[in-house]
């Protein structure tokens, strides 16, 4: 069984439909961007050099595929060039003629080297979005310097602010910058196609991990004039918001606002707390966190985590922790078609995201699996 785009004309299309991205980025950042325009209808090519992806490498329990590749390269057909190779690198020269889009995420010094840098595609294709991801940005002393989503977190301060106070720095994981840089590279792509509806022109789109790892901390990144640099920036209320322990599970609980900490003491039995003056907003409830969390969690230890989450309903922001795997079949997941079931030519039947954004009127065709390595390289050549 070969996995191949549907065929658009039997297929809802999408809002990007007609748009033609070549995708020749690697990792998450930038393949996931496509993949996001793919979602809505955008026909994706992904190239690979030979050796593919250094993302069908990653650890996997799947035997025969890299499940972080199924899952960040949906919906995208798939070729093998080498360009370095002059025949190869002539090849992609004529698809660039018929692009709208191109990702990548060389270091800025390598495109140059390569033949394919702004300049010399946008003179073939002067409509041509040209994206570029990296870790640093294109100017500065660490321009050319290699950027990992983890590498960022640490330097950007996500890790310092992450971690306990007065504790170790400590990772987030889940490569929330990746997937946050994804997310702005494919609002700046579709940004960038509709101005060239009016100028006709292509024009060079930016993102780096260092951009989206500061743009995701902009309520922390505000340094007044006049006060001291060294400031307190953590906007963690602490005490009652976050997570606790329960007699099976653990729940996330949010009481920021007097209406969610009256019902939160009520729903808990903590009358007494709720009309004590010494914690009627959230700065003094985190001043006292030490006296109130001792009989919180004398309260919560009485119920397990889906039980109190049950019982807060919609009057106490709360959720019990759960695994990954509990989403595939969530009620809500569900309802909202967020997971979907894709056929792979080797891994069968899985599922995994379907739908990243909904539209009503242009839902976008359903999606279909990642490429295996090279899989429409004779195919796209035969037609370029």
């Amino acid at each position: 069984m070969e996995s191949t785009p549907p065929d658009p004309a039997g297929a809802a299309r999408g809002p990007l439909h007609g748009i033609r991205v070549l995708d020749l980025s690697a990792y998450i950042a930038g393949p996931y961007a496509c993949t996001l325009l793919a979602d809505q209808g955008a026909d994706v090519l992904k190239i690979e050099p030979p050796g593919g992806d250094n993302l069908r490498q990653y650890p996997s329990t799947l035997p025969t595929e890299s499940r972080a590749f199924l899952g960040v390269n949906r919906s995208k057909r798939g070729m093998v060039l080498d360009l370095k190779d002059p025949a190869d690198h002539a090849v992609l020269l004529r698809l660039v003629r018929d692009a709208d889009v191109l990702v990548h995420n060389f270091r800025p010094s390598v495109p140059r080297r390569l033949g394919i840098d702004f300049d010399q595609l946008g003179a073939i294709n002067p409509r041509l979005i040209y994206c570029a991801v990296t870790g640093y940005g294109e100017t500065g002393p660490m321009r050319d310097k290699a950027g990992y989503d983890q590498v960022l977190q640490t330097m950007t301060g996500m890790c310092a602010l992450q971690g306990k106070r007065g504790g170790p720095p400590e990772i987030i994981y889940g490569s929330v910058v990746d997937y946050y840089a994804a997310a702005l590279l494919a609002a700046g792509v579709s940004s960038a196609l509709y101005e060239r509806e009016r100028s006709g022109l292509g024009q060079f789109v930016g993102v780096s991990l260092l951009r989206a790892a500061l743009t995701m901390q902009s309520a922390r990144l505000i340094w007044a004039e006049g006060e001291a640099l060294d400031i307190g920036r953590d906007m963690r209320s602490g005490g009652v918001t976050g997570i606790h322990p329960t007699a099976d599970g653990h729940i996330y609980i949010s009481a920021n606002t007097p209406r969610f900490w009256r019902a939160l003491c009520e729903k808990t039995g903590l009358h007494a707390l709720a009309d004590n003056p010494r914690y009627d907003t959230v700065r003094k409830r985190a001043e006292h966190a030490s006296e109130i969390l001792p009989q919180l969690h004398q309260a919560l230890a009485t119920r397990s985590a889906p039980a109190w989450e049950a019982l807060f309903g919609d009057e106490v922001p709360s959720a019990a922790a759960r695994r990954i795997e509990d989403m595939f079949e969530h009620p809500q997941v569900l309802a909202e078609g967020i997971v979907g079931t894709i056929e792979h030519p080797v891994v069968g039947r899985y599922h995994g995201v379907a739908q990243s954004i909904k539209f009503s009127r242009t839902p976008g065709p359903p999606p279909f699996a990642a490429p295996m390595l090279g899989q429409h390289t004779d195919e796209i050549k035969r037609k370029s």
